[in-house]
């Protein structure tokens, strides 16, 4: 029984090790943390970036892991930190705010590291010489992102996620 919790540690992490790594190679492939640094003008701390990067991570990972290190809110709601009436208000407030930065930047993140992925593979130019798209590409890819952006909050303020319809 030991020698089997053994194993599958060991193939848990290797698992975890091969799929960060392959994660990590996408990103360094597309030159997303580069391009992301070179647009801030901070090139010249493109290390700390890589880490946080890196450490967000590591993170992620240990609270998707190790999921009752991260209740938080357990802890603040069972104290009552904030006085008696005062405290879920004052949390659900905390987490509203938190989730709203949170998918800001999730969003920046992703929308990016989809373009530099379809730019890399030249996708966006060879669409638009086969349909002859000639002006107004920029205005069409922007078009897209706000599409994209009223349909996810569409789908989240509807609640579309608890029935699917």
């Amino acid at each position: 029984m030991l020698i089997r919790q053994i194993l599958l540690g060991i193939i848990g992490v290797s698992s975890g090790l091969i799929v960060s790594a392959g994660v990590f190679t996408v990103l360094i492939s597309v030159g997303l943390i580069p391009r992301f640094a070179g647009k801030m003008h901070v090139a010249r701390k493109i290390f700390v970036l890589e880490e946080m990067v890196v450490f967000g991570t590591l993170f992620g990972g240990f609270f998707s892991v190790f999921s009752d290190w991260g209740k938080i809110g357990e802890f603040v709601r069972g104290h009552a930190l904030f006085g008696q009436g005062a405290t879920d208000g004052v949390w659900n407030l905390a987490g509203t705010v938190f989730l709203l930065i949170f998918g800001v930047f999730a969003g920046i993140f992703v929308g990016c590291l989809a373009l530099a992925i379809a730019e890399m593979l030249n996708t966006i130019p060879v669409f638009a010489r086969r349909i002859g798209f000639r002006h107004g590409l920029g205005i069409a890819i922007l078009a897209v992102a706000i599409g994209k952006l009223v349909g996810s909050l569409l789908y989240f303020t509807q609640q579309v996620y608890l029935y699917g319809g």
